[in-house]
């Protein structure tokens, strides 16, 4: 029942062609998955006709310099927070002029965890052009790799259920 929450290849696949089809684009904003859900994204053959690039935003600076997240947000509420990603998807659905964005900030560990937010802790935001957002905190289980992978499969999943439910509107 766990595997519902990411996204399968063949999922992915489709979301791409669906977007082909409506003629939308996604981006991706990214702090602790490094990149890995524009890999996702760019591991199929033909992505650049929706995919037009990514940013990683591992430091708070060039959170600030490349998604112009304000310094007192990140003061104020800390890297790791709805508040930061809500200004990461606005930042990058600009930056790229996407019509969709998916943008993720979290604590992948092993170190890095405090009591209010442990290890696995990740913010996963999803958002529209027209700024219908979703942004949720999740925690994850697993290592390293295991919390970056499954916050990857995750957003996408996120991000494809919600561009569906834009369609059927």
């Amino acid at each position: 029942m766990k595997d519902l929450l990411y996204i399968t290849q063949e999922e992915l696949i489709e979301f791409q062609n669906l977007l082909r089809e409506n003629k939308k684009t996604i981006t991706t904003a990214e702090s602790c998955t490094g990149g890995l859900i524009a890999s996702s994204i760019t591991q199929i053959s033909g992505s650049s006709d929706i995919f037009n690039g990514a940013v990683i935003t591992y430091s708070n600076e060039i959170k600030s310099q490349e998604l112009k997240v304000k310094k007192e947000t990140l003061e104020k509420f800390g890297a790791v927070s709805k508040e930061v990603v809500e200004e990461m998807l606005d930042g990058v659905i600009n930056k790229f002029n996407a019509d969709f964005a998916i943008a993720v900030s979290g604590i992948a560990g092993p170190n890095g965890g405090t009591k209010n937010k442990p290890v696995g802790t990740v913010v996963i935001g999803i958002s529209s052009k027209e700024n219908k957002k979703e942004i949720e905190v999740c925690l994850f289980d697993g290592t390293r790799s295991e919390v970056q992978n499954k916050a990857a499969k995750y957003s996408l999943k996120k991000l494809f259920n919600f561009f569906q439910k834009s369609l059927d509107k």
